[in-house]
């Protein structure tokens, strides 16, 4: 297993990069193979300074840098020596199985799209974030911001792919997917709600248990949550902001830390034919780790060969 990470995305890369793999490394007997891309010199110094052991770690030197604020198609197409586009170089060659990055986000995703494509039948990729529930419990949301405008046979795959995910990855047997909507009945919400129950509903791939409301995200009510990119951006931005109010205000519960987005390392990029993991820009070595594990359990789980069964048949 060969997992590729971006050493020179993020704010704080390439340090918290190289604290990210010692902490991977050093957590597990039989560690998948790194291959860590970007500055050679820097990222060399560094595991020297932190003694991260090499046996299995390859070094892919790379001149430049995708920045946080560059326009990502034109970035990638005129930066081919840069650490994200060597990045998907690699992955789509066969010689990565895995990509991360905390990096330029829309390069990510457009590297995604137009390096390994889309699984065969997925109208459009989508990305999901965990939601924690008040019980304990781990709740999936797609899509979490990639397509701001649906269509309701779109969001029909999200809630394929999703089910597939929490299935798998959080070891749900059945997950029950519902559609984030303005009220619980039938008939409810926008035009492209009313379509789009009607399509989960007939969906005989997952386990749909109906509309659910805002007031239900962080209730055990459902596993999989379905909406557009739109809805579910700005909920997931609500969450992120939930972590930060806490602390700010110094309140301590172990049901807030929970929303802290390192413990879950990044965001898949679900219905592509190769894990991509994007992560926060500001991502410390706890989340380097976690995206990497993470990475490591799709491999391990054959998640996206299974979402492509699904969708399929």
């Amino acid at each position: 297993m060969k997992i590729g990470l971006d050493m020179m995305g993020g704010d704080f890369a390439p340090l918290e990069a190289v604290k990210g793999v010692h902490l991977y490394l050093s957590g597990h007997d039989k560690p998948a193979d790194l291959f860590l891309v970007g500055d050679q010199p820097q990222i060399e110094k560094l595991l020297a300074e932190y003694q991260v052991p090499s046996g299995h770690l390859t070094i892919v030197h790379a001149d430049e840098v995708i920045d946080m604020h560059e326009h990502p198609t034109r970035a990638l197409k005129e930066k081919q020596k840069s650490s994200i586009a060597i990045g998907f170089q690699l992955l789509a060659s066969g010689k990565m199985d895995a990509f991360i990055s905390a990096g330029n986000t829309g390069a990510m995703l457009v590297g995604a799209l137009f390096s390994i494509k889309a699984l065969e039948g997925v109208l459009r990729p989508v990305i999901s974030t965990v939601i924690p529930k008040e019980n304990g419990s781990t709740g999936i949301l797609v899509d979490a911001g990639l397509n701001a405008d649906c269509k309701p046979e779109q969001l029909n795959q999200f809630a394929v792919m999703g089910s597939v995910y929490a299935q798998l990855m959080f070891g749900i047997e059945k997950p029950r997917v519902a559609l984030i909507n303005v009220g619980e009945e039938e008939g409810k919400g926008n035009l492209l709600a009313q379509a789009t129950y009607t399509l989960l509903k007939e969906n005989k791939h997952i386990h749909f248990t109906g509309n659910i409301e805002g007031r239900d995200l962080l209730l055990d009510k459902a596993d999989v949550m379905v909406c557009e990119g739109f809805m579910g951006n700005v909920i997931l931005k609500m969450a992120e902001s939930l972590y930060e109010i806490t602390h700010r205000k110094k309140i301590q519960h172990e049901y807030f830390e929970r929303f802290n987005f390192e413990i879950y390392g990044g965001t898949p990029v679900l219905g592509v034919a190769k894990p991509v993991i994007i992560g926060h820009g500001i991502s410390h070595s706890i989340a380097f780790k976690n995206m990497i594990q993470v990475a490591q359990k799709m491999i391990d789980k054959n998640v996206l060969a299974k979402m492509k069964e699904e969708l399929e048949n």
